[in-house]
């Protein structure tokens, strides 16, 4: 009897030895999987050429990319803790610019952003630009492409990329540096359209979050858009940003005098894209028998969360609108803000010697803060005629071009 008690408890430590050393196991597994991913952040940026290093705190193999050709980063991947170098050109343009670093490893991604200030403004009439210089030259297009009513070989527009843009490129037709230095974008009645469901033309700058990296799609919730604040937060993740602002000083040169009376001298110059709908579109119009031009917007809820809606800020989008006494005529310079916090957009028109008009709307009813919902700035001329001359156009010439969002 004392031999089977004492072969019993030994069965007993067996068992618990067995099922203490499996926890121990478990625990060393659980820990084993906790990963890390954390990068310094950078800071003290010149608008002259930049070194400087992030430091990388890691326990995984990792990988960086960055968004635009004027940073360069070195290496790009690693194990563990680590430097990554990082060269940022000077700034020859009269704005800010921003790009961006994204550092992946495991299941993290970590996206430092990149803020370099503009070159020293001089004392020139164009706040600084240059009419020798092409419109990269003088702006920041780091993060955009342009579209051009020119057939790209299966009867749709031509699209300029960004490397394309950036590498000095104009056109004499379309796209190029004014006498006085501003960037024009000049769009014809007659001419190919982006897609079969587009019914107008344009000349246009579309957001490229992505920069040059085209392992990016263009489409989706990814690093090459951004979403709204209120959208959940496994998409904020995901995207370059959440919410934004988008600045732009113009002017209206030529609007269309031919047409249908619903055509005649309208033209989109700001919007915000989603997927298949736009939050906004910034619209400029002006009558052939006018000597001002209005100003109003439209906001397009998602399927199922409304019509669209209109907003009029200076005159009056009417067909037989008489001359708006506050209007903005051809010529003038004038700028625009489009801003998104949350569900919230806020429109603001800013006129030497005037008051501001500002207009807010709530979109929380739109669709737009919902999972999989992207969004994109668009900036330049979507002309919406096409019952005009074919040799009938619009034109505008941009001063300043500005957009900055939230990265988490």
């Amino acid at each position: 009897m004392k031999l089977l008690n004492i072969f019993f408890a030994f069965l007993v430590f067996i068992f618990l030895f067995i099922g203490c050393s499996k926890d121990a196991a478990d625990d060393i597994e659980e820990q084993e999987i906790v990963e890390n991913l954390s990068l310094t952040s950078i800071t003290g940026l010149t608008a002259d050429e930049n070194t400087l290093a992030i430091t990388i705190t890691s326990n995984l193999a990792w990988s960086a990319t960055d968004s635009v050709s004027w940073i360069a980063i070195s290496p790009s991947s690693g194990t563990n803790n680590g430097v990554i170098n990082i060269i940022v050109d000077a700034n020859s343009t009269d704005n800010v610019r921003t790009g961006l670093i994204t550092v992946s490893g495991g299941s993290i991604t970590k996206s430092l952003t990149v803020v370099q200030p503009a070159k020293e403004a001089d004392n020139g009439s164009s706040g600084g630009l240059d009419a020798t210089k092409t419109p990269s030259e003088n702006f920041d297009l780091s993060t955009w492409n342009l579209s051009i009513p020119e057939n790209q070989g299966n009867g749709t527009a031509s699209t300029v990329t960004v490397s394309q843009i950036n590498n000095k490129y104009e056109n004499s037709k379309y796209f190029y540096t004014g006498s006085d230095g501003g960037m024009v974008f000049k769009c014809p009645v007659d001419g190919f359209k982006t897609s079969t469901n587009t019914s107008y033309t344009r000349v246009e700058l579309r957001e490229m979050l992505r920069g040059t990296n085209t392992s990016i799609s263009t489409q989706g919730v990814n690093k090459n858009n951004w979403v709204f604040g209120t959208a959940p937060s496994a998409d904020k993740n995901a995207a370059a940003g959440y919410d934004g602002e988008m600045n732009a000083t113009l002017a209206i040169n030529h609007v269309t005098t031919t047409g249908s009376s619903s055509h005649i001298g309208r033209v989109v110059i700001g919007q915000i894209h989603a997927n298949n709908d736009e939050p906004i579109r910034i619209y400029y119009r002006k009558l052939k028998n006018n000597a001002l031009g209005a100003i109003y917007f439209a906001h397009e809820p998602t399927d199922g969360n409304g019509s669209e809606q209109w907003y009029e800020m200076i005159g009056t989008r009417s067909n037989s609108a008489s001359n708006p006494t506050d209007g903005i005529a051809l010529n003038e310079k004038f700028s625009y803000t489009i801003k998104v916090v949350g569900d919230s957009l806020t429109v603001t028109i800013v006129r030497e010697g005037k008051s501001d008009v500002v207009k807010t709307i709530n979109m929380a009813s739109s669709g737009f803060n919902v999972g999989g919902q992207y969004m994109y700035f668009k900036a330049g001329v979507y002309h919406l005629n096409n019952s005009g001359d074919s040799d009938d156009f619009v034109q505008a010439t941009f001063y300043a071009l500005e957009k900055s969002h939230t990265t988490n």
